[in-house]
């Protein structure tokens, strides 16, 4: 692992493997680029694997003030671009880093081979931001501890929590985040108008949605493919964190989506 300053954050970030293919790995909000051990482990050889933690998580730069989907995307691509990669890549993301990596795919497309989404996070419906945004100033101001136990029913259910070792050390990362940082993101997310972008993005595109997620489930993922050109959508066994939940399953779709596009 490594850091790097680009587009004025200073970020972690890791590169696995080699070749000309590259896939990115973008983590959920509040997670870190640990998010991916398991999927990763799990990928086909012949792949260069970037992943990092955004602004904001992990061990990259902490925000203070506001942030948004914009200032994300170039983060990426100074990345990218820093680290010399300038071929097509295929992003994939979980949550708000689903998000991220849909609105790089409409603002970047000569940049993009393919993007897989899962439960992508891409905006906030009028009648909703009241209560994201008054979510975000209560983590602001009492921590992610204050929410952590009605946000892990919603997103982590007990019916993904076979493996308690996993479930244990992904909340104990949770409980870390920086209570500012992951504020403001739930800032950038209740004004963000994703959503709008894409019928815009050209590029294939794998939506996906966990069975057992209720914080973005299947009968919310799915009509958002009809939107799109050339977009196909799965739902699987899952939940919000699937990346962490099932990360087989996760390298799987991935790993079956790749050699659909031929990638």
């Amino acid at each position: 692992m490594d850091w790097i300053e680009v587009n004025g954050a200073a970020l972690r970030y890791e590169v696995s493997g080699s070749g000309e293919r590259t896939l990115v790995l973008i983590h959920e909000m509040g997670g870190t680029l640990e998010s991916w051990d398991g999927v990763l482990a799990r990928l086909p050889d012949g792949l260069r694997v970037l992943r990092y933690d955004t602004r904001g998580a992990g061990l990259s730069e902490k925000i203070r003030g506001s942030v948004s989907f914009d200032t994300m995307a170039a983060d990426l691509a100074a990345l990218l671009d820093a680290r010399r990669i300038s071929g097509r890549v295929v992003l994939a993301g979980v949550a708000v880093g689903a998000g991220i990596a849909l609105h790089f795919a409409a603002r970047h497309p000569a940049r993009i081979a393919g993007v897989v989404a899962m439960a992508p996070a891409t905006g906030v419906v009028p009648e909703r931001r009241a209560a994201t945004l008054a979510r975000a100033d209560a983590m602001a101001a009492n921590g992610p501890r204050a929410g952590a136990e009605e946000g892990f029913a919603a997103s982590y259910p007990e019916v993904m929590r076979g493996d308690g070792e996993t479930f244990r050390r992904f909340r104990a990362r949770w409980l870390g985040n920086d209570p500012e940082s992951y504020a403001a993101i739930y800032r950038m997310l209740a004004e963000a108008r994703v959503s709008e972008e894409l019928p815009g993005i050209a590029c294939p595109v794998l939506l996906m949605a966990g069975n057992h997620d209720a914080l973005r489930p299947p009968a919310l993922i799915e009509p958002l493919a009809r939107t799109m050109r050339d977009a196909r959508f799965r739902a699987v066994e899952s939940a919000h964190y699937m990346a962490v939940q099932t990360p087989d399953l996760v390298a799987e779709a991935i790993t079956a989506f790749l050699a659909e596009i031929g990638f």
